[in-house]
């Protein structure tokens, strides 16, 4: 009699564009180099700053290939098993004898059970591996790459009962996203490995894939979504910082404009108040908290003024009548008792304050796949 256990593998994931992904010429050029170095048998590494799209354009740039997809993000307590999976449990296998009735027989053997992860199940069956934020985990971890990525061989843990070796299936691809090396919690990662890799430094995005982005996810007029834009740029471009300011910004201020029915106006002490409380967690250097702050927000209120005069906001109902289509397709305009124009966004699928930042533009399906 058998008793083998369940195996409990990884899942794949399938990422499908949904209705509020952008895709502008900007990110277009980046998807069709990228797709092109992983057709010639290149794996491609994106490189940049936080909120710059790494992982959404490694999601996207994968869901083109059309094969299922593997997910891993670095971590500093990884080792080798945490990518390519290790002895588990134990499989029991007992068998009782008694064909003949006054002899009984037992014989019973315990051996250990392997459990494949990301890593080895992917170069197995051809998946594309997304490896997030590599460079997180130590480089000794990831030295199991320099093979598969070169020589196409997978080489596991020696043990009695798997087979030391895995040949890469031809169809297997891989993406790998990364910080600057002096962020924090980042390990520098070993040359040999990203010889074997494209390195595609990304900056921000330009303005248009910033304003479609904005627009998209806060269901704002294009008119709307461009002064917040240019407010972030701005703020962006006058150093009043130590960290970047990216479209993420743009995404909160607009979110919340939609939340709290605000205009994107100077005149407007919601809207300002928005901004100052969004961009002014931005810390920046200097001594003193104090002068911080001053400055910090004296810049913030400058920019509000310059990029959202509330004599140029362009009337609710002048962008619906010049463009209907798109404008009722992202949110539904009222008049306010006060005269003042503000709108109710439509409602959200899914709860914008829990959406997974990696998958905001993407929609994963999971399939479970058994260990190997």
């Amino acid at each position: 009699m058998s008793q083998p256990t369940t195996p409990v593998g990884p899942q794949t994931l399938r990422p499908q564009a949904t209705t509020t992904f952008v895709e502008t010429p900007f990110v277009r050029e980046l998807t069709e180099r990228s797709l092109a170095y992983i057709r010639a048998g290149f794996p491609v590494h994106f490189r940049g700053p936080a909120g710059s799209g790494k992982t959404t354009l490694a999601l996207h740039v994968a869901s083109q290939l059309g094969r299922p997809l593997m997910l891993m993000t670095g971590d500093d307590e990884f080792n080798t098993s945490d990518l390519v999976g290790k002895e588990r449990g134990f499989r029991r296998r007992k068998v009782v004898d008694n064909f003949v009735h006054s002899v009984l027989k037992t014989e019973e053997n315990m051996t250990q059970q392997w459990v494949s992860n990301r890593l080895t199940v992917a170069c197995q069956e051809g998946f594309t591996l997304v490896y997030d934020e590599f460079t997180r985990s130590r480089p000794e971890a990831n030295n199991v790459l320099l093979s598969v990525l070169e020589e196409r061989l997978l080489v596991l843990p020696s043990t009695p009962n798997k087979n030391g070796y895995v040949r890469v299936h031809p169809d297997f691809r891989s993406l790998f996203t990364s910080n600057p090396e002096d962020y924090v919690g980042v390990h520098k990662s070993q040359d040999a490995l990203l010889d074997r890799m494209i390195t595609i430094d990304l900056e921000y995005f330009d303005r248009e894939t910033e304003v479609a982005i904005t627009a998209s996810r806060s269901h704002l007029p294009y008119a709307y979504a461009g002064r917040i834009v240019d407010l972030v740029r701005g703020f962006r471009a006058s150093g009043q910082y130590e960290i970047k300011p990216t479209v993420r910004k743009c995404l909160m201020i607009g979110k919340v404009m939609s939340i709290r029915q605000a205009l994107p106006s100077s005149g407007d002490p919601v809207f300002r108040q928005i901004c100052l409380d969004v961009l002014g967690t931005e810390p920046m250097y200097s001594d003193d908290p104090a002068v911080r702050s001053s400055q910090q927000r004296r810049t913030i209120e400058e920019l509000i003024d310059a990029t959202c005069a509330a004599e140029t906001l362009p009337p609710i109902e002048e962008l619906a009548a010049e463009n209907p289509s798109l404008f009722l397709s992202q949110m539904e305009f009222s008049p306010s008792t006060n005269g003042s124009n503000h709108f109710e966004p439509p409602a959200a699928d899914v709860d914008p304050l829990h959406e997974a930042a990696i998958l905001d533009d993407l929609k994963v399906v999971a399939e479970s796949v058994d260990g190997a």
